[in-house]
């Protein structure tokens, strides 16, 4: 799957492209991409999403995810970038592994993933079995207003709702706690 992140010095969107019809699976947590959109100021430390889940969509908001990260000398070009890798830890258990660079300054990257000093460009999530890796950077032309918090959805704090899924998920075992964090991510 294709998704774009649009950011400037603070604030970031990112959203769902295109689905390359080569390597599409018959199932996935993630079936719902094309509704999901997020939107993170990063200068107030918030966000707001726009998220399908279970039939509904709510426009989440919140504080931005906390991560704890550790950062590494290990180092690999992505998208041209030299970047170093961190790793870090979400949802108090889950491993994350990004590459960032400190050549975009910007302390961003998809979903709701930041807090590295420089944008994230490659990040993999073990338990979670994925990988994002930034295939193209376009650092001239961007349009700036179009780095706009979603409006579509019911209103809702996203850990209220986190708790609602908590409790109709408890009886899927792993795969409940994973719909957890695809969902909240």
């Amino acid at each position: 799957k294709y998704f774009q992140l649009t950011f400037n010095d603070n604030k970031s969107i990112y959203k769902y492209v295109r689905t390359d019809e080569n390597t599409k699976t018959p199932f996935s947590f993630f079936e719902n991409d094309a509704e999901n959109f997020w939107f993170n100021d990063y200068f107030n430390n918030n966000f707001v999403m726009q998220k399908a889940v279970f039939g509904e969509t709510y426009l989440l908001t919140d504080s931005l995810l906390k991560t704890d990260w550790r950062i590494t000398n290990e180092n690999r070009e992505i998208a041209g970038f030299n970047c170093r890798k961190a790793i870090g830890k979400i949802f108090d258990s889950v491993y994350v592994f990004a590459f960032y660079t400190d050549e975009i300054t910007v302390s961003g990257g998809p979903m709701s993933l930041h807090g590295l000093p420089g944008m994230i460009l490659g990040l993999t999530i073990p338990r979670m079995f994925t990988s994002w890796v930034a295939t193209k950077i376009q650092v001239a032309g961007v349009e700036e207003n179009k780095i706009t918090a979603p409006t579509k959805g019911k209103k809702k704090k996203a850990r209220d709702l986190q708790q609602t899924v908590e409790k109709a998920t408890k009886d899927w075992g792993k795969y409940g706690q994973q719909a957890v964090w695809n969902i909240f991510l």
